[in-house]
């Protein structure tokens, strides 16, 4: 059987004890109060159901698409084969307080395409009473609003009735004078009416009578006037005969002058279509070498560009290692610029040929007109002193379009001229290229070496701190010094001596903290450096030129006057290398440092609270 059946959709959000978001749907039938299904699916639940039926979207979004649904059915309910359907399905013959389950059903002449399927349970007696008493207090308010409109509307319309019917009698007496009136006011118009006729009448009559008497005098006098044409035209006639004979003798005369000038027409035709081709050879072989110029011009002018670009940083690699990552990055944008470039040249010259097509088109234009006015000239050969004017000024074109192709075959000339120039100049600018390409190359070799030193430094100096940290806590029972935690250091220090006005960040390379430890006694024993390696940072400088660069510090042993991590020879400074900044005046200082570092990097004693910078090759 069909039914009409009421869908409730409502989210119902519980916060006590834990916040939660359940889907409600009630079916009910307005016409059966006792016909009550309801399903609640909270999130675990619509988990469970997406897997088994394979939904492809999530809670949030599941009521606004089963509305969907559901509205797509109330469109095709009305066909007589609709899409979409609702199927309410039971176990049992007849619905009788039993677990239905609805599915939204599409339809095709293939297969029936269950896209939902949803199983609701009957309402309890308990759910049936709340609802009923819902459905009560809805029909009281609604009965209750209706009495009030009702009392509303009476009002309004005992009000409208009484103030009709005071309309109604002063209309009915308005309209009674209006009748009075118009009565008296028809019968004076019919009198006069009446006297307007006949007065008409006897006017017309003594119209008509003068009207024949003038038509009979015109109708005489056209007579005789035709009469004295029809003998004018015989003598016009005897004339023109004379006349006709005259003409045709000239005729005669002027064919064989035509002829004379057909023979000359034709040879100068021939002449003109050479001289049209010529033209059109010309002008296709100047737009290739322009389209050409164009092309190797563009090129140039980026070749230039990009060689200047490199050199500026070939001169720059020796101070900026960091940034050859970045340089190669714009090296490929550049590729793909060139690979536009070249793309916007096809199209320049896919323009150039529908210009060339459109030049040809308005050509075949141009030999329609002329046909045009050659037929214009076999009407006008009776006119024989014009054609000889006209025959003098084609001379005269004829001469200026030999000399227009006589300065176009000297431009040409030049053009391929320029041409040869021009590629030589792209020949320079590719070995330009090539030798910019290898110093690339020789720069990126660098970096691979410059980080394996570094590399390399890192282990030594983690090697260095586990020495360290063992030495520490014998060291501290001895001396009966305070030491310095590492949490106790600060995260972010800002060195303001070593010309870092920013805060470096809690990850910077290294951080060296020397601090001298006092014992009991007054005696003063060595600083011992600690270090910490990241490589993160490391990394991130390799990103960005507003990060600093990593420095490690090399603490020195005064008693054994051993070197610890690196030798002397990775220390030397180089004219193409790089400071290491981002290392306190505290952990650097001069004294510490001056074994390690070569005669000219040493740092004079006046310099002690100078900040210290350690150079690495490369």
């Amino acid at each position: 059987r069909r039914l009409n059946v009421r869908v409730n959709i409502e989210l119902l959000s519980i916060s006590n004890p834990v916040h939660k978001k359940d889907l409600a749907v009630r079916l009910t039938d307005d016409t059966d109060p006792f016909f009550l299904y309801n399903l609640v699916i909270s999130e675990e639940d619509f988990q469970s159901l997406k897997s088994q039926q394979g939904l492809l979207v999530d809670f949030s979004a599941f009521p606004q698409k089963f509305i969907d649904l559901l509205q797509q059915c109330i469109q095709e309910q009305n066909k007589d084969i609709p899409r979409f359907l609702l199927q309410l399905v039971s176990s049992a013959p007849a619905l009788d307080h039993t677990p239905v389950s609805l599915n939204v059903v599409e339809t095709n002449p293939f297969k029936h395409l269950t896209h939902l399927s949803l199983k609701f349970l009957p309402g309890t007696d308990a759910e049936i009473k709340k609802f009923l008493a819902n459905c009560l207090k809805c029909l009281k308010e609604d009965k209750m609003m209706l009495e009030e409109k009702l009392k509303r509307t009476e009002e309004d319309l005992t009000r409208q009735l009484s103030y009709t019917q005071q309309s109604l009698s002063e209309k009915s007496r308005e309209l009674e004078k209006l009748k009075n009136e118009w009565t008296s006011y028809t019968t004076a118009l019919s009198n006069k009416h009446s006297q307007e006729l006949t007065s008409e009448k006897e006017r017309a009559l003594q119209a008509q009578t003068q009207y024949q008497q003038q038509h009979e005098q015109q109708k005489k006098e056209l007579e005789n006037l035709h009469q004295k044409s029809i003998q004018q035209l015989q003598n016009r006639l005897s004339e023109l005969e004379i006349i006709n004979k005259d003409l045709t003798e000239r005729r005669y005369k002027g064919d064989s002058t035509v002829r004379e000038l057909k023979a000359k027409l034709s040879g100068l035709e021939d002449e003109c279509q050479r001289a049209k081709q010529e033209v059109l050879s010309l002008r296709r072989e100047n737009t290739t070498l322009d389209a050409e110029c164009h092309e190797k011009e563009k090129l140039i002018n980026q070749l230039q560009t990009r060689v200047a670009v490199l050199e500026q940083e070939i001169k720059d690699k020796d101070q900026l290692v960091t940034r050859t990552k970045e340089v190669l990055d714009v090296t490929q944008e550049q590729k793909v610029i060139l690979e536009e470039s070249t793309e916007e040249k096809l199209r320049h010259i896919e323009k150039l040929e529908t210009t060339i097509k459109s030049l040809s088109a308005e050509l075949l234009k141009a030999n329609e007109i002329i046909k045009k006015l050659q037929g214009d000239l076999k009407t006008l050969m009776s006119k024989l002193k014009l054609k000889n004017t006209v025959t003098i000024q084609q001379e005269k074109l004829l001469a200026e379009k030999e000399e227009k192709l006589q300065k176009e075959q000297k431009e040409s000339q030049e053009m391929g001229q320029s041409l040869r120039m021009k590629e030589q100049e792209v020949c320079k600018l590719q070995e330009q290229l090539e030798n910019t390409i290898q110093k690339l190359e020789e720069s990126k070799q660098l970096l691979k070496t410059n980080e394996n030193v570094i590399t390399w430094l890192n282990r030594q100096l983690s090697e260095v701190q586990m020495a360290k940290k063992l030495d520490s806590p014998a060291s501290a029972h001895a001396g009966g010094r305070a030491a310095v935690s590492p949490l106790s250091m600060p995260d972010r220090p800002s060195f303001h001596s070593s010309g870092l006005s920013h805060p470096i960040s809690p990850l910077y390379a290294f951080q060296n903290f020397l601090e001298p430890i006092h014992s009991k006694n007054g005696n003063s024993q060595c600083p011992v450096s600690k270090v910490q390696l990241n490589s993160q940072l490391l990394k991130a400088t390799r990103c960005s030129d507003a990060h600093t660069v990593p420095a490690a510090g090399h603490a020195a042993n005064k008693e054994n006057g051993e070197q610890l991590g690196l030798e002397s020879k990775y220390l030397k400074k180089k004219d193409d290398s790089i400071p290491l900044r981002g290392l306190s005046q505290n952990t650097l200082n001069s004294e510490y440092l001056r074994p390690y570092l070569p005669a000219k990097a040493q740092p004079s004693p006046r310099a002690a609270g100078t900040p210290a910078s350690a150079y690495f090759p490369g």
